[in-house]
């Protein structure tokens, strides 16, 4: 009995010791709930007092540099998060492939720039979500009965020659799939064979699609995504509150439909 008596004081001490335990843990979640709850401070987040955009101006209709001014899809998405946050924008002209290291090493804060999401970058860069999806499509006349991928056999299929789409249909023959490969110089022939009724499909990006269909209004078509290549805005890694600033406002811009008044704009 006393043996019993013992262990329920032992069981009540370690009880009441566990409590200020617990307490503490439920009021650390608490803080981190509240500061997960409340939106960082832009200028903060962003110590030079504007929002710098990283951007290669060299790549329409995304961005372009005319000597002027530069506009494009990126430019208007970039001025849209900037007029979200209510901060002044400055863009920073970089090539390409500087771009990352401009980044890293501070001299932007954010680029903006048709970047594919990168898993090998994950280190040290951090994504918003996408804002695009320049992944292939199968592109095919408006009243084409059919409407499964595995019609393309034996299909007229039309493409770019030693392209992202050419390697696509090889896999695709790999596997089985007969078809009647079509290549082409340039993707927008490949879209011509279609229109013209030489090809039954058409497999090119999805810019480029958007390009073709916007400047051909006569023509009318159907697509479907068959990769995707989503691009994103990157963040240095260790910039978390810009990064929830950011991301807050590209999800806004989905939400009300900016985003894709952007893209109908330039696509």
């Amino acid at each position: 009995m006393a043996t019993a008596t013992a262990r329920w004081l032992t069981r009540r001490k370690t009880l009441y010791l566990a409590i200020p335990v617990v307490a503490g843990v439920a009021l650390i979640l608490a803080i981190l709930l509240i500061r997960q709850s409340v939106p960082p401070d832009p200028s903060s987040a962003f110590p030079s007092g504007a929002l710098v955009v990283g951007v290669d101006a060299s790549f329409p209709p995304f961005a372009l540099d005319d000597g002027e001014t530069m506009r494009g899809l990126d430019i208007d998405l970039a001025t849209a998060i900037a007029e979200a946050l209510e901060m002044p924008i400055r863009f920073v002209n970089i090539g390409f492939y500087a771009l990352h290291d401009a980044l890293i090493s501070g001299q932007v804060d954010i680029l903006v720039s048709a970047l594919r999401v990168d898993p090998a970058r994950m280190d040290d860069l951090r994504y918003t979500g996408s804002y695009f999806d320049n992944g292939l499509v199968l592109v095919r006349a408006a009243d084409d009965p059919v409407t499964d991928l595995e019609s393309l056999a034996n299909a007229r299929v039309a493409y770019e020659y030693a392209s992202s789409a050419d390697s696509q249909i090889r896999a695709w023959e790999q596997n089985g799939r007969p078809i009647l490969r079509m290549p082409y110089e340039l993707p927008q022939y490949a879209l011509d064979a279609l229109q013209l009724g030489i090809a039954d499909a058409a497999i090119v990006d999805a810019t480029t699609f958007r390009l073709y269909q916007s400047e051909h209004d006569n023509w009318t078509a159907r697509y479907e995504y068959i990769t995707h290549e989503p691009y994103a805005i990157a963040l240095r890694i260790d910039r978390i509150d810009a990064w929830q600033l950011v991301d807050g406002a590209l999800d806004a811009l989905k939400e009300n439909s900016e985003l894709a008044r952007i893209i109908d704009e330039w696509l």
